[in-house]
């Protein structure tokens, strides 16, 4: 009797051992960030506002979700670049693109040594270190 207890005990441990393993290879990473002005976002208009970037993996190419209210807005390839320091704060970069049109370019979260680079923006010239959401 002893030995069937013990057994259904061992077996419990090893699912939720594997459960969580397979949980934490697909871990899911999310950031808030803030538009200040209307932003273009891989050719789509977002209007001025507090957003999640929500994608899952390490990098270094990722796909990440932009959502406002829960809600998936479009999803961004991006590549997730390491930093020499933690940022101060979180922070999205903008750039000029085509017709004066402000591209979001960088996203960057406090705490965090990383920072998302967004794929496919046309911009060229900088305008600085963009928003910061609080």
């Amino acid at each position: 009797m002893k030995s069937s207890v013990f057994s259904k005990v061992m077996m419990l441990t090893l699912v939720l051992a594997f459960a969580t393993s397979v949980f934490a290879a697909n871990e899911s990473y999310k950031g808030t960030f803030q538009l200040s002005d209307p932003t273009q976002v891989n050719g789509k208009q977002l209007p001025a506002g507090i957003y999640v970037a929500r994608w899952e993996g390490t990098g270094p190419s990722l796909q990440v979700d932009i959502l406002s209210n829960g809600k998936v807005l479009m999803t961004v390839p991006a590549q997730l670049v390491n930093l020499d320091q933690k940022a101060s704060g979180n922070s999205s970069e903008v750039h000029s693109g085509a017709g004066g049109s402000r591209e979001l370019s960088v996203l960057r979260f406090a705490g965090k040594t990383y920072s998302l680079t967004l794929s496919g923006q046309s911009g060229q010239a900088s305008m600085g270190s963009g928003d910061s959401a609080k």
